[in-house]
C-alpha cells in the first residue's frame, strides 16, 4: 500500500527597485515579494513485505527565484564608530560589512542594533564602497552634508524610521540623476540630541544639492515649515562657534 502526500511551501524573495520619475521631487522605492513555491513529495513505501517499517523518501524542488539575488547599483559599506577616549578617532572607526545585493542589505540591517538602542557616542555610517566616512577622504574633501537634528523626544518616535528611510534613499538610488553626487550617510547618537546627515561630494553643485535636499526632506516627512540646512565640511571643520553657516536650505 502506498501513501503519497504533496505539500506546497512558500518562500519569499525581496526585490528592491527604484521607479523615480523626473517630474517628481522624490523617487518611490518599493519592496515586492516574489513568492516561489517548493513542492515537497513525501512517499511512504514498505521497505520489506515482512516488516512494518516504512522507508520515507523526501524530495525537494526549489524555484530559482528562491536563491537568485538582486544586485544594487552600487556596493555599500557599513561603518560603526564607538567613542573611546583612550583611542584615536580612526581607531574607534570599524568597518562592519559590505553589501551589493538587496538580500544582503536586509540581512545586514536585520542583524544589527537599531540606532535608538545604541549607546551615546556611537555612530553608524553607510557609504559607497571606496569612500571612508571622514572629511579627509578625497570624495568628501570638497563636499558637505544635509543635516537633520533630532530632539531627545524624537529618539524613540523618529530616529529608527528616519535612518531606515535614509538607507533606502541611498541603496535605492533615490535621488534620481543626482544619486552619483551622494557619498553616504551618517547617524550620530548623542545625549544632547541625535543627528543624521546625507553627505555629497561637491558643495558647489547647487542643482544636485538642492534636489537631494528636497527629496530627502520629503522622504522623511519633514513638515514644510521646518528648515533643514546644508553645510560644507570645510566650514564645519573651521567653525568658531557652536553652529555652522548653511550654504543651502530646504
Amino acid at each position: 500500500m502506498r501513501h503519497v502526500e504533496y505539500q506546497v511551501a512558500q518562500s519569499a524573495s525581496l526585490t528592491l527597485f527604484n521607479t523615480g520619475q523626473k517630474s517628481s521631487a522624490c523617487c518611490r522605492i518599493a519592496l515586492i515579494q516574489k513568492m516561489a513555491t517548493a513542492l515537497v513529495l513525501t512517499a511512504s513505501v514498505p521497505a520489506n513485505h515482512g516488516k512494518e517499517k516504512c522507508e520515507t523518501i523526501i524530495q525537494k524542488v526549489m524555484s530559482p527565484e528562491s536563491y537568485i539575488k538582486h544586485p544594487l547599483q552600487n556596493k555599500w559599506a557599513l561603518w560603526f564608530f564607538k567613542n573611546d577616549k583612550s583611542k584615536t578617532w580612526q581607531a574607534n572607526l570599524r568597518l562592519i560589512s559590505k553589501v551589493d545585493t538587496v538580500e544582503d542589505f536586509w540581512a545586514l540591517y536585520n542583524h544589527i542594533q537599531l540606532p535608538s538602542d545604541l549607546m551615546s557616542g556611537c555612530d553608524y555610517s553607510l557609504f559607497k564602497d571606496g569612500i571612508e566616512p571622514m572629511w579627509e577622504d578625497g570624495r568628501n574633501r570638497k563636499g558637505g552634508r544635509w543635516l537633520i537634528t533630532l530632539s531627545k523626544q524624537q529618539r524613540r518616535a523618529d530616529l529608527d524610521h528616519f535612518w531606515l528611510e535614509t538607507l533606502m534613499c541611498l541603496v535605492g538610488e533615490g535621488f534620481d540623476e543626482h544619486s552619483d553626487d551622494v557619498c553616504g550617510a551618517v547617524i550620530n547618537v548623542r545625549a544632547k540630541g541625535d543627528k543624521m546627515a546625507v553627505w555629497t561630494t561637491d558643495y558647489e553643485n547647487k542643482d544636485a544639492i538642492t534636489h537631494i535636499g528636497q527629496v530627502y526632506k520629503e522622504r522623511l516627512g519633514v513638515p514644510q515649515k521646518v528648515i533643514i540646512g546644508y553645510q560644507s565640511h570645510a566650514d564645519t571643520a573651521t567653525k568658531s562657534g557652536s553652529s555652522t553657516k548653511n550654504k543651502f536650505v530646504a
